[in-house]
């Protein structure tokens, strides 16, 4: 199993220097964010997907972090993604 934080090899991966830059209730919405940040040039890892989901006793959220250095462009990218009009016209027009 690849390890999520493999490509972070270079860093100090502890607390204070990830920073949580979106929560979401499941993995799949979690790995899309990572895939997009990923894309932009900015490290990511999601974490908690055990707990989401009802998985566990007490269900949680996961995390979706990123360097210190890199969150707050990280969360203005997020942010644009859920500005975007839906690229999809509705089945019915």
């Amino acid at each position: 199993m690849n390890d999520p934080c493999a490509d972070f090899n270079d860093e100090n991966l502890n607390d204070e220097n990830l920073v949580t830059v979106a929560e979401r209730p499941d993995e799949s919405g979690a790995a899309i964010i990572v895939a997009v940040l990923a894309d932009e040039g900015i490290k990511s890892v999601a974490t908690g997907g055990f707990t989401a989901g009802f998985r566990a006793e007490a269900p949680g959220w996961v995390k979706v972090k990123t360097l210190a250095r890199d969150a707050e462009r990280a969360k203005e990218i997020i942010h644009a993604l859920k500005t975007k009009p839906d690229p999809w016209p509705d089945d019915d027009q």
